[in-house]
């Protein structure tokens, strides 16, 4: 039994990357698999609270702090639990759209998702399958001016995340 994270970060409730995001699931999905589906664009946006408790030791964290970073740690125990990840990624002004940069700022905590070491810093979410579905409406993948890759590619291998294949939803349409 696989567990399958599905991120959706489309504003668009009818999208290329929502749709071709489901029907990646729905091919890959064996049937004990489990699937969690999250729509990321409810999340909010990091702020001072956020960083104030998330730079305060976890041991002296007040109840306040502890639940302002309830959410962080609910994504990262989803993040942590998943063996493959399906993550819709739309090109928005030729890079990632906010509610995933959001997502990608709650998940990404030193000492839960990565360490520093003395030889650099190192990932800690290892063994994990991801595939993102891009969809674009005029920004060719890989062409000199489409950052969603290279940005995906470093933010998610800080995480540990390095088995990643880029879907070109716009295939996935032709087939």
């Amino acid at each position: 039994m696989k567990n399958i994270l599905q991120l959706d970060s489309s504003g668009q409730i009818d999208s290329k990357t929502r749709r071709s995001g489901q029907a990646w699931v729905n091919q890959i999905k064996q049937m004990d698999d489990h699937v969690t589906q999250k729509d990321l664009t409810q999340l909010p946006l990091i702020d001072g609270h956020w960083m104030q408790a998330n730079f305060t030791p976890e041991d002296e964290r007040t109840p306040e702090q502890q639940k302002t970073l309830a959410l962080s740690d609910h994504l990262i125990a989803e993040l942590e639990q998943a063996d493959v990840l399906v993550i819709g990624a739309p090109v928005y002004n030729f890079g990632i759209p906010v509610a995933l940069k959001a997502w990608i700022d709650l998940v990404a905590r030193a000492r839960k998702t990565f360490r520093y070491t003395t030889d650099g810093p190192e990932g800690l979410l290892k063994n994990k399958k991801v595939y993102v579905m891009y969809a674009s409406g005029g920004t060719p993948m890989g062409s000199a001016y489409e950052f969603v890759t290279p940005y995906l590619k470093q933010a998610l291998g800080f995480l540990g995340l390095t088995d990643i294949e880029f879907i070109d939803s716009k295939n996935l349409e032709a087939a």
